[in-house]
């Protein structure tokens, strides 16, 4: 089959399940990205060369636990919060210009902050005062599908200076620039005619915090990948890859998504 044909089949069944699956209900969207979080945690193993066994089950139990109990905000902001360590070290692991060798208790680290907790607080992100509202996770990923089809259209058009040719050689400063413009456009739409809601401020907010930290979390999965000397993370989706390479942008941008929301809680 042809390749073009493989990536366009293999891509709409991946955006016909994602959405069925959120617009359905709550659980129908903590279902499939339970899966997806055990398909990240094996696909992450391998990368990384850590046996699967342990990840795997402590990713079942603490995905569960969430679902069936109503943890209190204070455990929820405690998760938060080693996300947010955990992606600062991330961030420095990424810059590092030294590719040493990721020490056990990094990858155990990184298995817990960098895919389980951000996997739990993605599912925290839909639920708004009248409860599950799919609008919000789908306007999300609606910000990162932008952000990556104008970071790349912008890129090829006319990119000329690298933004980290280290790690992503084809990444531009003016297809990152792009991607951005067009996420804040998006975020204003989505606010206007899809949320429903007069407040912009709020969406422009995400759109910003997506276009940052969404090509921050494809560079981290990208170092990732070089480090373990592969293309992909997996082989589950034909054209695409694994689900890894699906999800890095939105797992690496949910939890400052959600501190966004805790302050903007906060303040008001």
């Amino acid at each position: 089959m042809n390749e073009t044909l493989t990536r366009a089949l293999s891509g709409a069944v991946y955006i016909l399940l994602l959405l069925t699956c959120l617009l359905y209900s709550n659980t129908t969207f903590y279902i499939l990205f339970g899966l997806f979080l055990a398909l990240a945690v094996l696909e992450f193993c391998k990368l990384i060369q850590l046996k699967f066994r342990l990840p795997l089950l402590l990713a079942v139990l603490s995905y569960g636990a969430f679902y069936l109990w109503d943890f209190e905000l204070i455990y929820q902001q405690v998760l938060l919060l080693l996300c947010i360590c955990v992606s600062i070290r991330l961030l420095f692991f990424l810059f590092s210009k030294k590719d040493k060798k990721i020490s056990k208790f990094e990858k155990w680290l990184y298995v817990i902050g960098y895919l389980i907790f951000p996997f739990i607080i993605i599912t925290k992100i839909p639920i708004g005062i009248n409860g599950y509202n799919p609008k919000i996770i789908l306007g999300v990923f609606i910000l990162i599908w932008t952000n990556d089809t104008f970071a790349y259209l912008v890129g090829k058009s006319i990119g000329k200076h690298k933004l980290f040719e280290r790690i992503s050689p084809k990444k531009t400063i003016e297809g990152f620039l792009g991607g951005f413009f067009f996420s804040v456009l998006a975020s204003i739409l989505i606010a206007t005619y899809f949320i429903g809601t007069s407040n912009l401020g709020i969406w422009i907010g995400i759109g910003i915090l997506v276009s940052i930290f969404a090509t921050l979390g494809d560079l981290i999965q990208s170092k990732f990948k070089r480090l373990a000397n592969v293309k992909d993370s997996g082989k589950i989706m034909p054209g695409h890859g694994g689900i890894l390479d699906r999800l890095d942008s939105i797992i690496f941008v949910s939890p400052f998504i959600f501190l966004f929301y805790q302050i903007l809680n906060y303040v008001s």
